[in-house]
This record gives structure tokens, sequence and C-alpha cells, in this order.
């Protein structure tokens, strides 16, 4: 098998085995199932969606798309690839044992380590050119450095202060912020202008990359500002979101000249993924600007839905969204196969509809009107599309028979 395959494949289980455990945790708001531990699962359910769909998805699009070919085709890409998979292997049976201990500990610090190798590999490998595709990924490649300042505090901010303390919330808030925000969105961002051959305008680029990066270093007062009172963490995020507003004005005006040639070489379900994605990603804008106003940002952490709705609206819409166009455009993933369709339209509509149940649930909490009746069934049969959506798509890529599938 292709290498490169292989680590398609790998990506795609891993985010299998992350919607069996997010499908389990909604099966066990409706029955009892006494041997396994919620928050445990929860912390296996995250880690893997972060660290084996979403980090190694852009790890295997990045070698693609942005190291020269006789450098990708290095050995070390392929061994730094299987040595991360380990460590997700890890966490994936880790976590749902023990929860945060010594050996899922072990192996998400094994997975930083390797982070940085992949980092300092990118650093050095990537081509000369300064093109905005490029710049945009070198920035995403720093944010994800700085993330991990958040996860070497916890540490002490345990043995001084407690799980419990200020200080360890925030760390944990820090590196998930600089995670989400930085490296994943401003690495696909790069990943789907890299599809644009560099034709953008650079000026409009280059005010889009400013705002983007002062706005993401703005809005981490966003998080902080649940365990810390202070008026100048709340004028921080408005400004902020304002400005997220603004790079995203550029982001459409720098694409817009190139939007009829783009969408012209695009196929039916390629457009419907990429729509998906950036339909998300102006929703994501649009909800970040409402934390402006101080009872919204308020019960945004306090109601649990409006929390997995945020989180899945990013991981599942905007990120998931730009990957499967990515592999779809570059025919990665087998576009003509039947079987892959009606994966993609059931993850689709799987993912659309439990969106509407937790951001509806979460403002009928808000408004204290109740329940939505048969919420929990409701969701779980639709969080069983996602499942059902991913096997299908595994499988079409298992079963696609032309080789290399990169070059």
């Amino acid at each position: 098998m292709n290498s490169q395959k292989s680590w398609i494949i790998c990506c795609f289980f891993n985010f299998l085995i992350a919607c069996v455990f997010g499908l389990i945790m909604r099966l066990m708001h409706l029955f009892s199932i006494d041997f396994l531990n919620y928050s445990f699962l929860l912390h296996a359910h995250s880690h893997v969606a972060m660290l084996g769909w979403v980090y190694l998805i852009i790890y295997v699009l990045i070698v693609r798309f942005f190291i020269p070919k006789e450098k990708s085709q290095k050995s070390i890409y392929n061994r730094l690839f299987w040595l991360t998979e380990f460590s997700v292997i890890g966490m994936m049976i880790a976590f749902p044992i023990k929860g945060y201990a010594l050996f899922s500990i072990l192996f998400s610090t094994i997975h930083i380590l390797l982070s940085y190798v992949f980092c300092r590999l990118v650093w050095k490998d990537c081509s000369n050119e300064k093109s905005p595709a490029q710049r945009l990924l070198l920035a995403s490649i720093l944010f994800m450095v700085l993330s991990t300042c958040g996860v070497w505090c916890l540490g002490p901010a345990v043995s001084t202060l407690g799980k419990q303390s200020a200080f360890y919330q925030i760390a944990i808030q820090f590196f998930l912020h600089f995670q989400f925000n930085g490296w994943f969105i401003l690495a696909i961002l790069a990943l789907f202008l890299k599809q644009f051959q560099d034709k953008i305008d650079k000026t409009r680029f280059n005010k889009f990359y400013l705002l983007m990066i002062v706005s993401t270093l703005l809005t981490v007062a966003f998080p902080i500002r649940w365990f810390v009172k202070n008026n100048i963490l709340n004028y921080s995020n408005a400004l902020g979101v304002l400005t997220q507003v603004g790079a995203f004005i550029y982001f459409y005006k720098m694409l817009k000249p190139q939007k009829g040639y783009f969408k012209s070489t695009l196929d039916k379900n390629t457009k419907i993924v990429y729509g998906l994605a950036l339909c998300s990603l102006f929703l994501k804008v649009g909800i970040q600007l409402l934390t402006i106003f101080p009872n919204l940002a308020e019960v945004s952490h306090q109601i649990r839905n409006f929390v997995i709705g945020f989180i899945h609206l990013t991981t599942l819409g905007i990120i998931t969204g730009f990957v499967f166009g990515l592999l779809l455009q570059n025919k990665i993933l087998p576009a003509h196969s039947s079987i892959l369709k009606i994966g993609v339209k059931c993850f689709i509509l799987g993912y659309i509809a439990t969106e509407v149940l937790l951001f509806l649930q979460g403002w009928l909490f808000f408004f204290a009107k109740g329940k939505i009746t048969f919420y929990y069934q409701s969701i779980l049969v639709f969080s069983l599309l996602l499942v059902l959506g991913l096997s299908l798509i595994m499988a079409s890529i298992i079963n696609k028979k032309q080789e290399p599938i990169y070059y």
C-alpha cells in the first residue's frame, strides 16, 4: 500500500474512533453503562479528535502541499507520522481506562515533543518562496509552539495551587485557544489558499494576515475572563473579535476575483463541502462577535450545549469541511465513488442536525424553556450518521485502486 494512502486511512481511523467515543457518551445519557467512566471517555474523545484526526490530517496535507517532493519522501516524515500515531493509540487506550493518569499524560507529552520535531522539519524543509499560503502556514506553526506553553504550566499549577485554581484553568484555555484559533484554523486556511496557486492579491492578503494574528492574540482574553474578572480582558476580546471581522472581510475580498475560476474547477461534492466549511467559518466569526455582549459572553461557557456546539462547529464544520474539500479537489479521495458520495452526505447531515439540536437546546436553556422532547434520542440517531458516514468514506479509500494517490 502506498505509504501516504496508509497515512490517510490511519487519520480516518482515528476520526472514526473519536466519533465512536462521542456516540457512546450520547448513549450514556440514555442507558447506564457501569463499566465506563463518562469523564474518562470525554478526555479520550477530545484528545483523539484533536491530536489523532485534526493534527495528523493537517500533518499529511502540509507534507503533501508545502514540502518539496524530494524532501517529503525522506523517511523521517514516515517515521515521525507513525511515532505520532503510536502516541495517539496510547491515548486512545489509556484515557478511557484511567483518565488523566500516568500513561495518558506520558503519551500526551510524547505527542507534544514529536510535534516540536514536526515544526522544526517544516520550518527547515519548506521551499524558500515566501508565498501568502506559506507565510500563513509558518504563523500557524509558531502558534502551535506557543499553545504548548499552557501545557507545561499544568504541572506547576497542580503542585502549587491545585486543579481547581484559576491558574490551572487558564493554562488549559491558553493551550486550547492557540491550538484551535492559531494552529488549526491558520494551517487549514494556508492549505486552502495554496489551492489558489498564490494568484491572490498580496496587499489584501497582508491586511488579512496582520489582522488575523492580532485577533488571535487578543481573543485569548475571552476564556481568561471566565476566571479573572477584569474589564481590560473584556475590551481586549471585543477588539479582537472586531479585528477578526475585518480580517475576514479582507479574506473575502482577496478571494473574490478568483472565485469564479476556482468554482469552475470543482465537482459538485467538492463545492458542497467547501461551502459547508466556509459557512461554518463565517458562522464562527459571527458567534464570536456576539461575545461582545456581557450577558452572552457569560452564558457561552456556562451552557454546555453552546460549548460543545462551538467546538464541533470548528472541528467538524470548518476543519473537516476544508479537509474533505482538499482531499476531493486533489483526487486524494475517490471523488466518483458512490460509497464515498453517500458517506459524505451522511456525515454532512449528521453534522448539521447535531449542531442545530445543540444550539437550539442551548437557547432553550438560556431562556429557561426546558428540554427538547426526545433530545438525547434524536442527537444519538444523528450522531450515528456521523459514524456511518466516516465508515463509508474509509471503505471507499481502502477500495481505491489507483496508486499513487499523491504524486
